[in-house]
């Protein structure tokens, strides 16, 4: 006890001190310490990782592919039917079908982004060239894998990381 009534405890180290490093994210496959990202078979030291940005992967290939198929065709029989002078003899309800059907590219460009969307990529500049670090389709598993990246940079950059409190004594009244 002190003189002034307070139990005194033995001092709080801070997170991670001496356990090796720090780990700021771990999953199957995924794996991010304040010194090290690695995902599946890669790894990279996050030291050298610079200039992280996240970007949206292409768009889906059967989709694509089905938005230029259908675009073509369309395309081809409006064609098709304004040479050969059939727009003059429609109805002004065939005017309305083919209306609505030049909207399938689209519904179809729509619908493949919706059920197939593109994927969340996190590239970074490593030896001076852009390597492409973490793909994922889910966002909330991405928006986790990059902000614990981001910190294990901010933590290189700052030479390292301690909990502020742990160092410091709680303020206690004297009695």
């Amino acid at each position: 006890m002190n003189p002034d009534g307070a139990t005194t405890r033995p001092p709080r180290t801070p997170r991670g001190a001496g356990t090796g490093p720090t780990l700021l994210y771990a999953r199957p496959g995924i794996i991010v310490t304040v010194d090290r990202f690695t995902v599946g078979r890669s790894s990279w030291r996050v030291a050298e990782l610079t200039h992280l940005h996240s970007t949206r992967g292409p768009h889906d290939r059967a989709a694509t592919r089905a938005v230029l198929t259908s675009t073509v065709v369309i395309g081809g029989v409006g064609l098709l039917l304004g040479f050969t002078g059939g727009l003059q003899r429609l109805t002004a309800g065939a005017y309305l079908l083919l209306g609505a059907v030049f909207l399938v590219p689209v519904l179809l460009a729509v619908a493949g982004d919706r059920w197939r969307p593109p994927a969340y990529e996190l590239w970074g500049r490593r030896a001076g060239g852009d390597e492409l670090l973490f793909s994922s389709d889910d966002e909330h598993q991405f928006g986790q894998v990059s902000r614990a990246l981001r910190r294990a940079r901010e933590m290189n950059s700052y030479g390292g990381w301690e909990d502020p409190l742990a160092g410091t004594e709680p303020w206690r009244p004297r009695r």
